[in-house]
């Protein structure tokens, strides 16, 4: 593991870089950090310390527990733990950390610790007890956790990996940057990761499903969006339980099966907490928003071995644009038991009923979008979609010895939806003449997923090893029974007028489908570390995977009976490493291989090949102020081969040999760059093309992915005793011209926008309360987030937003 330094330990020498980096700091001339209060030994603390080096180890513990720690650098060097999960008092903690090192602890005072050798501690010398100074070391479960950033996750690899010894671009927006930009989308977090475009969803301004793009590649919103690790069949989700957003860029095959190319979105929720927490939010804003977010969790039983959650919001807004609206009722309750100290069970339940208004934006007339107002819509009053599902996720996992764990679980969602949904049905004219078009029926879907996981540490000949190997089952069924209706021709600079509903939705049904995706997958991964510095991994999947689908212009019967389905087979390589230049730098590259959409059937019957990608990455990471500011710069190759295009011989046909490529430089950076300045920022360079193509779009970009794009968001902390509790922060995010189809026939400039937040926090007794306002695009830029030539939605002009927040 990597030999990273002390924070008890007194380390003379000192980088440029370094030295540059900490002249930067002291240039503010902000107040330092204060130390932390000592508790009594007795008194149990939440740790989540991952496995590594052990000096990092006992510093992270030791700026936790709030102890002075002192110990002769020798006695760690080159030895390593197994981390720490779980409630512990000092002592025990300090126990389970020491574990096969051959090394023991002594009290030399109520909050200092020595550390010596066990067979002999007579004869260790130790340095002066020295009191970890600086800001806390938060457990990543502390919902008053204030970092920007994460040292860990958990998605690239299904192993919780630090971040500097992952070889490939994993990017976490934890919830101090949720709560800070007060995001309740999916959209208002993504907007803080490189590389990663809004598409005009399934639903518009309303998010009915959201859907981006990432690397230039579309995500499907059926396929690349995770719950905790696992897939979920649709991509929106409500953010009151949502812990942080986990994105891994490019192709994840390698532990996840069927998946499109550009990279995976995962969404770790919150679990139950040992110690009471509670909350409850009121936030306020423009068009009539209005949503409440409440929280209570703690232990169950005296010794804290069952703990529960409950998680709950309401929604109730309008839009500036006309006849849209959304209301949502979200319920996630959940439990964890502890029966002993390497046994845990997890049950959650998430419950979601939503009704909104299918916002399909404007269309395009020429090579733009129409210069209509951008409160128009298509919307009818009275009409609205309306979605529910019910989610079960039940896990448990036991640890057999400090080394080997074993983890198992099983997820079900049951959901429908009723659509009642109006859109332009085409270009509109130079005039303004569109066709309007009506899409009402009924949607039913049900998703089972079980997985296997076996986890173990060991050595040989002097490797480390970190060894996972597991399989899963996915089977997801959906079932579509609607009617499209050609309206009437209205004018998207005029009020659009009224149409007979009833007369709209009578049958005949003219769309039944039913549509199955299933996959067993097998997988294994091992992460081996040579030299302490050098991280290889190397990893294989084998999935067989089914499509299935069937269609009638009439009825599910008949679907039902055209239904056809088809088997493929897929093996997914993957290979990393990671070299650790110092404490504060890490070299990586990567190789990996995916296999996405499936491509139907030939004229012959015969199956198209699968749609499948490779990338190459490489890159730099580094972390400063002792793990506190992190960034990653990658560069990175994606193709993705076997897209569908007309055959040259017979146009109305197919042939499996389209390509396109995506090249470029990503950079992420996220933390504290002092004790009251916080910051996430990134820039992307996207370098898009389609390379094989038979329908006259070769040479062309991809749609929806700008050249440049970049972000800056930045918080101040004020520090001063008079302004102590105050916070300010702003943020800009712009985005160069982008393309809205793969012809390239239209597009929209580029642009800039500026958010602003203000907050004030003051505790009273044992309560924390939070006032909070954020100005979102101050100016009311214009730009649009696309789709196709017939949907693009204009994005919100200033939204102003307040919340009252109590936490006890």
């Amino acid at each position: 593991m990597s030999k990273r330094k002390p924070k008890y330990r007194i380390d003379k020498t000192s980088s440029s870089v370094q030295q540059a980096l900490t002249g930067l700091v002291l240039a503010t001339s902000l107040a330092a950090m204060p130390a932390l209060a000592a508790e009594p030994a007795g008194t149990e603390r939440s740790y989540h310390i991952s496995s590594g080096t052990l000096s990092h180890a006992l510093s992270q513990f030791a700026g936790n527990a709030g102890i002075m720690l002192s110990a002769d650098a020798r006695l760690t060097d080159g030895k390593t733990s197994q981390g720490l999960e779980g409630e512990f008092t000092v002592e025990r903690g300090l126990q389970k950390l020491l574990v096969g090192t051959g090394l023991t602890y002594t009290f030399t005072a109520g909050d200092a610790v020595a550390i010596k050798v066990a067979e002999a501690p007579a004869d260790v010398s130790t340095l002066p007890a020295v009191r970890v100074e600086g800001k806390a070391v938060y457990d990543s479960a502390d919902p008053y956790n204030p970092d920007y950033n994460r040292r860990n996750a958990s998605t690239a690899t299904k192993i919780d990996t630090a971040l500097m010894e992952t070889p490939m671009s994993v990017q976490v927006i934890p919830q101090a940057v949720i709560r800070d930009q007060q995001a309740f989308r999916l959209q208002d977090a993504l907007k803080n990761v490189s590389g990663v475009q809004q598409k005009s969803s399934n639903g518009g301004t309303t998010g009915g499903a959201d859907a981006y793009v990432v690397r230039g590649f579309e995500l499907g919103f059926r396929s690349n969006y995770y719950r905790n690790g696992i897939r979920m069949q649709k991509s929106s989700a409500d953010f009151a339980n949502l812990d942080r957003v986990e994105v891994v860029k490019g192709p994840a095959s390698g532990l996840y099966g069927r998946i499109e190319a550009g990279g995976l979105i995962n969404l770790v929720t919150k679990k139950p907490l040992a110690d009471p927490y509670y909350s409850i939010e009121q936030r306020f804003g423009s068009y009539d928003y209005y949503r409440t977010e409440a929280t209570a969790t703690g232990p169950v039983t005296d010794d804290k071995s069952l703990a529960y959650r409950l998680d709950m919001s309401y929604l109730d807004s309008n839009s500036f644009r006309d006849n849209v609206f959304n209301d949502r009722i979200f319920f996630a309750p959940s439990l964890s038991w502890k029966p002993t100290d390497r046994t845990e069970l997890n049950l959650s339940v998430e419950y979601l009923d939503d009704e909104k208004t299918y916002d399909s934006g404007l269309p395009v007339t020429g090579n733009r979008v129409a210069p209509a107002l951008i409160s128009r819509t298509f919307a009818q009053q009275g009409l609205a979609d309306k979605d529910s599902y019910w989610l079960v996720d039940f896990n448990w996992s036991h640890s057999f010895n400090d080394n080997w764990k074993i983890r198992n679980g099983m997820v079900i969602v049951e959901g429908d939806a009723n659509l009642q949904e109006t859109y332009a049905d085409g270009k509109a004219a130079v005039n303004g003449d569109t066709p309007r078009g009506a899409w009402f029926g009924g949607l039913g879907y049900d998703t089972q997923t079980v997985y296997l996981d076996l986890t173990g540490k060991f050595n040989t000949f002097g490797i480390d090893h970190n060894m996972l190997i597991g399989g899963d089952y996915y089977h997801q069924r959906t079932r579509d029974q609607a009617t499209a209706r050609a309206l009437d021709t209205v004018n998207i600079f005029q009020s659009m007028p009224l149409f007979d509903v009833q007369a709209a939705m009578q049958p005949p049904f003219g769309y039944s489908a039913i549509e199955d995706n299933e996959w067993f997958g097998v997988y294994g991964q091992d992460e081996i570390t040579l030299w302490d510095k050098l991280h290889v991994m190397g990893g294989l999947r084998y999935d067989i995977s089914t499509y299935g689908y069937g269609y009638s212009d009439q009825n599910l019967a008949l679907a039902s009976a055209a239904y056809d389905d088809i088997e493929e087979n897929n093996l997914s390589p993957r290979v990393g490493i990671l070299y650790e230049a110092s404490d504060w730098l890490s070299l990586y590259g990567h190789y990996v291989e995916s296999f996405g959409a499936n491509n139907g059937r030939q004229a012959s019957g015969k199956p198209f090949a699968p749609q499948t990608s490779a990338e190459f990455e490489g890159g730099i990471k580094t972390s400063f102020f002792d793990g506190k500011l992190t960034s990653t710069l990658a560069y990175y190759h994606l193709t993705k081969q076997n897209v569908l295009t007309p055959d040259p011989v017979t146009p109305n046909l197919s042939v499996a040999i389209g390509e396109a490529r995506s090249q470029g430089l990503e950079w992420d950076v996220s933390g504290q760059l002092t004790n009251a300045l916080s910051m996430i920022g990134t820039y992307a360079y996207t370098d898009t093309e389609i390379t094989k193509d038979n329908s006259g779009v070769q040479g062309n970009r991809l749609p929806y992915a700008p050249l440049h794009s970049g972000s800056l968001w930045m918080k101040y902390d004020f520090q001063q005793d008079f302004l102590k509790g105050f916070s300010v922060g702003a943020g800009i995010y712009a985005a160069g011209l982008r393309y809205g189809d793969r012809d390239n026939s239209f597009y929209d400039d580029a642009y800039a926008r500026l958010d602003l937040m203000a907050a004030y926090r003051m505790n009273i007794g044992k309560t924390r309360l939070t006032a909070q306002v954020n100005i979102n695009n101050v100016s009311s830029t214009q730009y649009y987030i696309q789709r196709a030539t017939w949907s693009n939605n204009p994005a919100e002009p200033l939204m102003a937003f307040g919340s009252i927040r109590l936490e006890y």
